[in-house]
């Protein structure tokens, strides 16, 4: 008898004669959380749409249970009880979290939906998860975190025996990780098995058993996470050279004040804020999930209702009614949500980087597009973007490539000010230490920037100094050499040090 619940052998997979999946292997215990690992277009994600039935592989064979099976659909895959919880999110916005979590698996009673049933089921599996949620609120109203937590619940609730969790925690925070993580260590003690997609090492180290790395579609190392296994460890076999963060602070030359903010307040969103960020030099807002800090700054940026207070830009007031006003003022914004905000989808990678310089790329109301070439042959060096053609689709890309492209869209425009709402959200992790590259490199060029991220290690390896927000309202300043991660999390968390 096997001790695999889950064994794919000799996959192969191709698009157009692009090898993605050349020859690999992945096993899966029983009760056991295994992390699947590599950089984006490593193959990961095909590998694993191939087990839930997305994709159908030109060759190999899918064991489950010791019996050689065909996964040819998603619905296959249920009845084997593989679950998969996609990168896309797969909800229905104008239905309610319950609904949601039944879609197209009903229960009925005397022929009509069983609406009870459903509520009361919801209500505990979310309680079970140490969510905080109403099953009757819209799913529309929801931000992206807690979509994801819906997707994750819904799958819990069909009782699956192999459960696929891809970047189940890119939006969640430090507090809602750990309720995710102790939900998981539950349903493991419980049988379940656990594929482990994630570009977060840490909390690989944290949650996982064992761990498997492709690399450019083949199988590079498998094995326990013991002793023997770090972070260092990992990102050395995912992009097959030796990483460190740890060099990548350099102090810097930092001038006076750019942006002064006095009093700003928004009933319901944040409150009595004041903050200066000076001429090159990297601030960090950190903090939980509804803290305010994304609100704050797209309001600094001019979307939506204008805030009480006043701004000082250049020692000057400043009155930001629209992101155009802004963008004119030298303020750019890269926002949370890349794929809901940041790209835009029908637009090619060009098309999306000079966005924001149209008026540099026309004449007499037509594009010269050399001048659009050369925007573009200049930040694909300079960010080192990954790409084929201009032209492409920006759905091309890897995620950490076009998250770089967001930032060549708002470098092209010059900004005094740049705002980083979650940069590294969702990329990899060699993505993510260029990414840290170009934010120390534009900072030593004198640009401003401001840093949001609920990653408490992200805001202490980049940022001079960092705000700590807790319910809307800025708990403390830390300088760099007095802050941590443990101060940081006492405070988000409404503490006192």
């Amino acid at each position: 008898m096997s001790d695999y619940v889950l064994e794919m052998q000799s996959i192969n997979k191709s698009y157009g004669g692009v090898q993605v999946l050349q020859e690999v292997e992945f096993s899966l215990k029983k009760a056991e959380i295994h992390a699947l690992l590599g950089e984006n277009g490593a193959g990961k994600s095909t590998l694993m749409n191939i087990l839930g039935g997305v994709v159908l592989p030109q060759s190999g064979r899918i064991v489950v249970d010791g019996n050689v099976t065909s996964i040819h659909s998603p619905l296959a895959a249920q009845e084997h009880g593989i679950a998969f919880i996609h990168q896309e999110l797969t909800l229905v916005n104008d239905l309610t979290v319950y609904e949601n979590l039944f879609l197209g698996n009903e229960p009925k009673r005397h022929g009509l939906l069983d609406r009870e049933r459903m509520h009361r089921e919801s209500k505990a599996i979310l309680a079970k998860m140490c969510i905080d949620l109403d099953p009757n609120v819209l799913v529309s109203e929801l931000d992206a975190s807690y979509k994801q937590i819906v997707e994750i619940a819904r799958a819990l609730l069909r009782n699956a025996r192999i459960l696929i969790m891809d970047e189940p925690t890119t939006s969640l925070t430090e507090i809602e990780v750990k309720c995710v993580f102790e939900l998981m260590r539950s349903i493991k003690d419980q049988g379940v098995s656990i594929v482990f997609i994630s570009h977060k090492l840490k909390e690989v180290i944290e949650i996982c058993d064992s761990y498997t790395v492709l690399r450019d579609g083949r199988l590079i190392t498998t094995g326990p996470i013991d002793h023997s296994v770090d972070e260092k460890v990992l990102a050395a076999h995912m992009v097959g050279k030796d990483l460190s963060f740890s060099d990548l602070y350099s102090p810097r030359e930092v001038g006076g004040p750019l942006l002064q903010v006095r009093g700003y307040s928004k009933p319901g969103e944040y409150q009595n804020i004041d903050f200066t960020l000076n001429k090159g030099e990297i601030l960090g807002f950190t903090g939980l999930l509804g803290d305010g800090r994304s609100e704050l700054f797209m309001t600094i940026f001019g979307h939506g209702p204008k805030a009480e207070g006043e701004m000082l830009l250049d020692g000057k007031k400043v009155h930001i009614r629209s992101t155009k006003r802004a963008k004119e003022l030298g303020i750019g914004y890269v926002p949370r949500n890349r794929k809901e905000n940041g790209i835009i989808r029908d637009l090619s990678i060009t098309q999306n980087t000079t966005i924001t310089v149209m008026d540099r790329v026309l004449s007499f109301f037509l594009i010269n597009y050399r001048k659009e070439q050369e925007i573009i042959d200049r930040y694909a060096h300079d960010l080192s973007i990954k790409m084929g053609r201009g032209d492409d689709a920006i759905g091309s890309l890897s995620g950490g490539n076009q998250q770089k492209v967001i930032l060549s869209k708002w470098l092209a425009a010059h900004p005094k000010v740049l705002i980083l709402d979650n940069p590294t959200q969702g990329v990899d992790i060699g993505a993510k230490l260029e990414i840290y590259e170009i934010i120390m490199r534009l900072a030593e060029r004198g640009v401003s920037i401001v840093v949001l991220s609920s990653e408490a290690q992200e805001v202490l390896m980049l940022c001079d100094r960092i705000y700590v927000m807790y319910h809307g309202a800025i708990r403390k300043e830390f300088s760099r050499p007095e802050a941590d991660a443990e101060k940081i999390m006492i405070v988000a968390t409404g503490g006192e040090i």
